[in-house]
């Protein structure tokens, strides 16, 4: 009995394991786009499909050495990748992948390398070795004697270099150093140059960013539209699909004739031709999507759907900080080139040896200190030239920011009129789908009843696809509005 027992107990706890394993694939299957699986013909498979399926690889599992938990794995895996496809994923890839922004963020790290060059420049002191080996030997005939002096200390007649020139040779080597003196002020003056420039390549990688939500935003836009269509026409593809069955049945009825269902199996292949031409159309969009992404990955996979809302305005445009950040920088490159017009003073020393003579070396070793001081007096009013040169450049400057004001409101109060527009003529589409919806409803009870005629029911199937299509691309370019008017409202 006991035996029994346990057996029955074991049984049902491997019972429980096994519906375990049903219910987590089920829920894995329904996770899956359907993408993934090319024999699902909805945009995500209903639960029977799911219970169905999840059945039929269970059953693989139990006669298959394939381990379970990689069937789960690539399911999950899978389902995880999908949830990745959306619009802010598209946007984090394209940003990452800009050759633009990571040359900004390389330059700024280059800034802060300048920085500290130019701080070894004006306040660092310089250090280095100098040497100078000079060997002029002579000739000489004084005394009515030649002789060759390698090192001459002084000759009237002879034949070689001038001594006066030479003295005979010249042997020097020397540890020197040199300070800049009174070298903060400009070491600011050209530390708020860099700044400058760092912020300039700060804001064009806001710049470029903003720049990429707006390109990659209307791209996944052409991308939904395709989907749109693609789940509508599968739709009426279901609803055709389950008429023709009746139609079947009445046909055989003779109440509608052999025509009207061949007519609606014609109407269904249209509805299929649609689907593989919004599919082809989607692969196209997508693969562009992901070029402007830099994705090298061309895996065809479902996006999920969104809605833009007006932004409000920023407080600080970083399209007008470019203007301010452009006046900055001429005046900041201004005051660098001002900077020869101040005093260059520097101390400078030098120790070791310095000889004509190298017998006696040892006694000529020493030391010498000194200052270096310039100041440029005059050199034809450059300097004032090139300060009204830099007047004139901000002046340009601050005429392209009033224009680009200007025509940005005129640009934002357009798109606002024009998204006004859109409200009326999406309450009419909106409810025109709607009376389609319960025409299709009525027809359904009248096809039954065969008061319908079948032309009539094609051809009211075909204006509501094409009120459908008008729908989507109404609320795609409403997007795209939607997405312009943020993208200049910034």
């Amino acid at each position: 009995m006991a035996n029994g027992k346990g057996q029955i107990a074991k049984g049902e706890r491997t019972s429980s394991k096994r519906q375990l394993v049903k219910h987590s694939l089920s829920f894995a299957i329904c996770r899956t786009p359907s993408i993934l699986f090319p024999f699902f013909h909805q945009a995500s498979p209903d639960v029977n499909t799911c219970r169905a399926f999840s059945t039929y690889l269970f059953a693989f599992t139990q006669v298959s050495p394939f381990p379970f938990s990689l069937l789960l794995f690539t399911f999950v895996f899978c389902n995880s990748a999908h949830c990745q496809n959306t619009l802010s994923f598209y946007i984090n890839a394209a940003t990452q992948n800009n050759p633009l922004i990571y040359e900004n963020n390389n330059l700024n790290r280059i800034n802060t390398l300048d920085e500290d060059r130019l701080k070894a420049i004006y306040t660092k002191p310089q250090t280095g070795l100098t040497g100078i080996f000079l060997f002029a030997p002579i000739i000489t005939t004084d005394n009515n004697k030649i002789a060759l002096e390698l090192n001459s200390t002084g000759a009237d007649k002879y034949f070689g270099y001038d001594l006066g020139t030479t003295n005979g040779g010249q042997y020097q080597g020397l540890f020197n150093i040199s300070q800049p003196l009174y070298g903060e002020k400009k070491l600011n003056i050209a530390k708020e140059q860099l700044k400058v420039s760092s912020q300039i390549n700060l804001n064009s990688s806001k710049i470029t960013t903003h720049d990429i939500e707006r390109n990659i935003t209307d791209q996944y836009l052409l991308c939904l539209v395709d989907l749109k269509q693609i789940q509508f026409a599968q739709s009426m593809i279901e609803l055709i699909n389950g008429q023709r069955d009746i139609l079947k049945k009445l046909v055989e009825a003779s109440i509608y004739k052999q025509s009207d269902l061949v007519l609606l199996n014609i109407e269904s292949q249209n509805f299929v031709a649609q689907i593989a031409n919004s599919r082809a159309s989607y692969r196209r969009n997508l693969m562009d999507l992901n070029v402007l992404a830099a994705i090298t990955d061309t895996t065809l996979v479902t996006l999920q759907d969104f809605n833009l809302t007006l932004t409000p305005t920023l407080e600080s445009s970083p399209f007008l900080e470019r203007y301010r950040l452009d006046s900055l920088n001429i005046r900041a490159n201004q005051r660098i080139s001002e900077l020869k017009y101040e005093p260059q003073i520097s101390a400078f020393g030098n120790a070791g040896l310095s000889a004509t003579d190298l017998n006696i070396w040892p006694r000529r070793l020493g030391f010498s200190v000194g200052l270096t001081a310039s100041y440029t007096l005059f050199d034809g009013n450059q300097k004032t030239i090139n300060k009204n040169k830099n007047d004139i450049f901000v002046q340009t400057i601050n005429f392209y920011r009033t224009q680009f004001e200007n025509q940005n409101t005129l640009r934002k109060s357009k798109i606002v009129k024009e998204l006004e527009s859109f409200a009326e003529r999406t309450a009419i589409l909106e409810q025109q789908l709607k009376d389609y919806r319960s025409l299709m409803e009525l027809y359904k009870k009248e096809i039954i009843t065969g008061q319908i005629s079948i032309v009539n029911y094609t051809t009211a199937i075909k204006n509501m696809a094409l009120v459908q299509l008008n729908s989507n691309l109404l609320t795609a370019q409403r997007q795209s509005l939607i997405n312009l008017y943020n993208y200049w409202n910034w």
